[in-house]
């Protein structure tokens, strides 16, 4: 007992040693969160949290001076004596008076206009003071959820991990991590390396509280804050803002502290609104009480976005540096109400760290060993900012109910739940889990693959899928078969695959597929069979054309270093022709217009084929490079993230062989080139190059030629940058050499946003231009002009685009609506 009792104060004492620690509030005993606390004359400290506690690690007693900091408040300055730990000081905060006094303000001459031009002016010398450093990084982010539906699309949403009340409202997210960062101004480098990291109610712990997502950069002209925003202090903020002085007061060092009212000239720009807090004289950011709407950032389920940042004078450097942030949202959309709050605290800075050759790699993120493993009281003495009674509450029930929820009794009871076999699992598919041996049995229903087609006539497939997990790092295996089965042709055709992937770092993966299958003749696809089904059932159009493969096929990529990824394949195939089998439709048939024929190369031609039948063997081997390509090492696994400077190449080597008829056999080489370049506050830029060329021109099968991409469809849902838009699927192929290119640029609201009531439509505009070179043929050229964010409220999905088209001296127009779900 008496051993136990002194485990116990041992472990208290630990918890609480070298600790300042209190309530801060307002004068009306409301708790004041957010609010930066820290020694005199340092950059280390710490935030209160929502409900105004705080804890402020020390090294030694004595006597010390505490500074609380808030934006709106004024700040106060406490000189203590330590004499034990902990040592508890509670705060009252009194709001700040900010004034006019002595300041006109005139239309012609306004102040603020004066005060952002010099800040602007400075940018360079301030940021300059810290081009870089290293720091401690902690960030905590949280999600609530109020009124959650029960069930979205008919499918059970669960209780988010146990966090939820009787009205199924509470806390679905809730993380920490603490890390050490790096950074560098020119070149601009960000490294990161986690220390520890926490998830409520989840083993691994690995967070996604990235310390260079939080890393939100006013001096930047561009800021990334849910989307590219202009800076209110950017070289061109004057033409998206105007300013007004809200008035000065003093911080405790006896800096004038301008209060500056920044207001959007058009409020659908991709700007902020709220206050900067500028010193004066440094004309250094003092502080940022802003806010953005979904409209704004082009995220319409976002009601509105705040962001509060702090900054403190380090006498080290004599720069302005960033000591607090928060980030506060809201969301609202298909019957999901979410806010929260990701607020960050940066600490001991050192602004002469000793950079070498090998601190800045494409490595920007990693984690320490067992970062995902650290216990309470590691998390007590580590944490900056304590818990509020609610996070602690659900870290206690969401830590007790994962053991549980691992357990094998539990997750067969919710399996028994999930595993019920209804009467129309046949229909929309059914999956047999065992939760704790990690494997699933599953079934394709009839729907999930239901289309029509000219050749087949109405047909679906049914299949049955196993899959088993073998480790938390991304080892599984899975086999499967299926069958689809044509009603007007009233041919079954089986086929089957075996997949294995190895793990999340490389992502080794083996495909072994083989039986009998429908395929395109451009192997592209450049119709999918939603497209197809509507277009022949509804308009009588049947633009699929497609062949029979019986095959048997072997495939293997794999990431071999970072940035470069190979995929190899080998397929053996006959190959045979396929004929209309259906002439049904819902369009009345018209005299002499029954639908086209399987020919692509001929409509009118119903008797003969566009090949011969025959058998080939095909061997793909291809690479692509993302030059440059940074990313994060997670503890199971590796995510890439690419490199905005770079462009990415892919090359393909694909050789036919093993035909009787010789001229089948072929060797082609195909090059892509694309690139999305971020043009900050004039939007975004995108191309897309490809060429390929063939060793020698032969008479090769139809289906192996060099195709392209067309579209003759009113709505297109396909990758813009990949096919043109008024261009007819079978026109343009060769067996020689081509090459197309496709540029597209958005201006987002750089342009459009600047004209009067147009402005207020908060549209995109978008211009872009296709061309394809290709042998024996005139070139063809498409240019574009389009609106995108077409819609209304939060529902802002729709683009149009007028396109006109050359080749050979006929011209064309019309045009394409499509839906873009990533503005």
């Amino acid at each position: 007992m008496k051993k136990t009792t002194f485990l116990f104060f041992l472990f208290i004492s630990s918890v609480f040693i070298a600790q300042v620690k209190g309530k801060i509030t307002d004068i009306n005993n409301n708790p004041l969160s957010f609010v930066s606390v820290y020694l005199d004359k340092t950059v280390t400290g710490t935030t209160s949290n929502d409900n105004g506690d705080y804890i402020l690690e020390l090294k030694k007693k004595g006597k010390h001076t505490v500074v609380f900091q808030f934006l709106g408040y004024k700040t106060l300055k406490k000189e203590v004596d330590i004499a034990s730990f902990p040592f508890e000081l509670n705060v009252i905060l009194n709001e700040e008076n900010v004034e006019l006094t002595g300041i006109l303000i005139s239309t012609k001459d306004n102040p603020a206009n004066g005060i952002i031009r010099n800040v602007i002016a400075n940018k360079d010398k301030n940021t300059d003071k810290f081009a870089q450093y290293t720091a401690n990084f902690y960030s905590r982010g949280l999600y609530r959820i109020k009124d959650a539906p029960e069930k979205f699309l008919g499918q059970s949403l669960g209780d988010f991990g146990g966090g939820l009340d009787s009205t199924r409202s509470g806390i679905i997210y809730l993380s920490e991590t603490v890390s050490d960062i790096k950074f560098r101004k020119k070149p601009k480098d960000f490294k990161e390396n986690i220390i520890a990291s926490k998830v409520s109610g989840r083993d691994n712990g690995i967070s996604f509280n990235r310390a260079e997502d939080a890393n939100i950069n006013f001096y930047e002209n561009s800021v990334e804050f849910g989307n590219d925003l202009i800076s209110p202090i950017s070289t061109n903020a004057f033409s998206y803002y105007n300013y007004r002085l809200e008035g000065t007061f003093y911080d405790k060092n006896g800096k004038l502290i301008n209060k500056i009212n920044i207001i959007p000239k058009r409020k659908n720009d991709r700007v902020f609104s709220g206050s900067l807090y500028i010193v004066e004289n440094d004309w250094a950011l003092y502080g940022a009480d802003v806010a953005v709407t979904g409209a704004q950032i082009n995220i319409p389920m976002v009601d509105v976005l705040k962001l509060k940042q702090n900054y403190n004078y380090s006498d080290e450097n004599d720069a302005w540096v960033l000591i607090s942030q928060s980030i506060d949202f809201k969301f609202n959309a298909f019957g999901f109400k979410l806010d929260g709050r990701f607020s960050s605290a940066f600490s001991n800075y050192n602004f002469t760290p000793n950079f070498t050759e090998k601190t800045f790699t494409n490595e920007v993120l990693t984690f320490e060993k067992e970062a995902t493993e650290k216990d309470t009281t590691y998390w007590n003495n580590l944490r900056p900012v304590p818990l509020t009674s609610e996070e602690v509450n659900d870290y206690s029930i969401k830590d007790s109910l994962k053991i549980v929820r691992k357990s094998k009794v539990y997750l067969d009871s919710i399996n028994k739940k999930e595993n019920k076999f209804s009467f129309l699992s046949p229909i929309m598919g059914y999956t047999y889990r065992n939760s704790y041996e990690k494997w699933s049995l599953s079934f394709d229903g009839i729907i999930s693959d239901f289309n029509f087609n000219t050749v087949q006539g109405l047909n679906s497939s049914v299949g049955i899928r196993y899959f088993k997990s073998l480790n938390e790092t991304g080892k599984w295996w899975s086999i499967g078969a299926k069958v689809n089965y044509g009603l007007s042709e009233e041919i079954a055709r089986p086929t089957f695959f075996f997949a294995k992937k190895w793990n999340n770092l490389s992502r080794p993966r083996l495909t072994i597929s083989g039986g009998v299958t429908t395929s395109q003749f451009n192997d592209r696809k450049p119709i999918s069979k939603l497209d197809n089904m509507i277009r022949s059932l509804i308009y009588r159009e049947n633009y699929l054309k497609i062949y029979e493969k019986e095959f048997s096929k072997i495939q293997y990529s794999e990431e071999i270093k970072n940035g470069i990824y190979l995929s190899t394949s080998l397929e053996y195939a006959n190959r045979k022709p396929l004929f209309n089998t259906s002439n049904y439709s819902f369009a009345r048939q018209r005299l002499n217009e029954p639908y086209t024929s399987n020919n692509p190369l001929d409509a009118t031609d119903f008797v003969n084929a566009g090949f011969t039948e025959h058998k080939i063997a095909t061997l793909n081997v291809g690479a692509t490079f993302v030059f440059g390509q940074k990313y994060l090492s997670y503890p199971d696994r590796k995510f890439n993230i690419g490199n905005e400077k770079y462009p990415t190449l892919s090359v393909n080597y694909r050789k036919t062989f093993g035909a009787p008829n010789a001229d089948f056999n072929s060797d082609l080489f195909v090059a892509n080139l694309r690139h999305n370049i971020n043009a900050g506050n004039y939007g975004k830029l995108a191309y897309n190059i490809r060429a390929g060329v063939f060793l020698e021109k032969k008479n090769i099968a139809f289906m192996d030629n060099l195709q392209v991409n067309g579209n003759q469809l009113k709505y297109n849902l396909s990758d813009q940058l990949n096919n043109f838009g008024l261009l007819e699927y079978y026109k343009f192929y060769t067996n020689d050499k081509y090459a197309e290119a496709h540029i597209s640029h958005n201006f987002k609201g750089a342009l459009l946003g600047k004209i009067p009531l147009i402005n207020k439509l908060n549209f995109h505009l978008i211009g872009g231009a296709k061309s394809l070179i290709m042998a024996d043929k005139n070139p063809y050229t498409e240019y574009s002009v389009g609106l995108d964010n077409i819609g209304f409220g939060k529902w802002r999905f729709l683009r149009v685009d007028y396109v006109k088209s050359f080749n050979a001296g006929i011209k064309n127009d019309g045009f394409l609506f499509s839906l873009n779900m990533s503005n």
